[in-house]
């Protein structure tokens, strides 16, 4: 299958971005979301543009009480601040709910009662790394057969068809395509518990806020062509993609309890300063030569997307100590 590529975003010549901050309530902010969340800021506000902050609570089972009020307190803390009130999805439902039906409307999505299991259990079902790759078992359905599942009372989510993979060119990471038809396939756009998938949510409202350019972690990386066919079939403009390293704990993992307490909350509790963490962490982005003390703000005429070493930031006890944390 020949890949499409899709252009960088069609806004005015030099036009300054417009860039955003999305935590999601589901859990306390660590240091891994704190690098993200930093080099997301510094890429907007270094040549000037505005930083939105959106609220992702769309997903209700796992919102912790709390988090989100946590999540704005951490980013202030960093020294993150962001333009305007924040957008909460769950304030949204009806901007998502049309886009649904606009996507029913033209036939791309269908109503799917497979349930993880029966994917990962089919014989048919390639898989490619850790995703399982939906089989296709209801894309023989229409949008109109969801009535008589309704009516059965048999729970569906609704699957997007996947026709096309998009190539993209990655602010970070340079030319960049997946295979959707070989990783992952179909991909649900809203779940059976009648809510939008992260899939559909984030590209609606970035559209809807303006965002230009999005800054994220590289484990979202599959998740850009989905979200590009989205955009292309409903007619609107896709901001230009940047997919960072991750923070990693010392055996390579992605950073987890198992790491200890690493927590932004737990960090201002102990007396840590955040001048010290974003010295730290600046210093893994390859900004200064050492991870001494310094501001977010005074990182900006110092930010290069091009400097963050390729390659996971490994955060140790060591560092953690050099920071006064541990």
């Amino acid at each position: 299958m020949t890949a499409a590529r899709v252009p960088a975003a069609r806004y005015p010549f030099r036009m300054t971005p417009i860039g955003r901050l999305a935590p999601s309530p589901t859990g306390a902010q660590h240091v891994g979301n704190a690098r993200t969340y930093l080099v997301a800021w510094l890429s907007a506000r270094a040549p000037g543009g505005a930083v939105k902050l959106r609220i992702e609570d769309i997903d209700s089972p796992r919102i912790k009480p709390g988090a989100a009020d946590e999540a704005a307190a951490d980013l202030r803390w960093l020294g993150l601040d962001w333009d305007g009130e924040p957008v909460v999805q769950t304030a949204r439902l009806a901007h998502y709910e049309a886009a649904l039906a606009e996507l029913k409307r033209q036939e791309l999505v269908y109503p799917c009662t497979c349930t993880r299991s029966d994917i990962a259990g089919a014989a048919s079902a390639p898989h490619l790394g850790e995703e399982v790759t939906y089989p296709g078992t209801c894309a023989h359905r229409r949008a109109a057969d969801a009535l008589a599942l309704h009516a059965q009372g048999k729970p569906f989510a609704w699957r997007f068809r996947v026709t096309s993979s998009p190539a993209y060119d990655d602010l970070f990471a340079g030319a960049r395509h997946i295979d959707l038809t070989r990783s992952g396939g179909d991909f649900v756009i809203w779940k059976n518990a009648g809510t939008p998938a992260y899939q559909l949510a984030v590209v609606i409202d970035d559209a809807a806020m303006g965002v230009t350019e999005v800054i994220r972690g590289d484990d979202l990386v599959p998740s850009t062509p989905r979200q590009l066919l989205l955009y292309r079939v409903l007619g609107l403009t896709p901001p230009r993609f940047g997919h960072v390293p991750l923070v990693v704990g010392e055996d390579g993992r992605r950073l987890a309890k198992r790491h200890g307490d690493t927590r932004l909350s737990v960090f201002r509790a102990a007396g840590v300063t955040a001048e010290a963490l974003v010295g730290l962490l600046a210093w893994s982005c390859g900004w200064q030569d050492t991870p001494a003390p310094i501001s977010a703000r005074d990182l900006l005429p110092r930010f290069r997307l091009g400097a963050i070493p390729p390659r996971p930031f490994v955060l140790t006890a060591a560092l953690l100590k050099r920071i006064g944390y541990g």
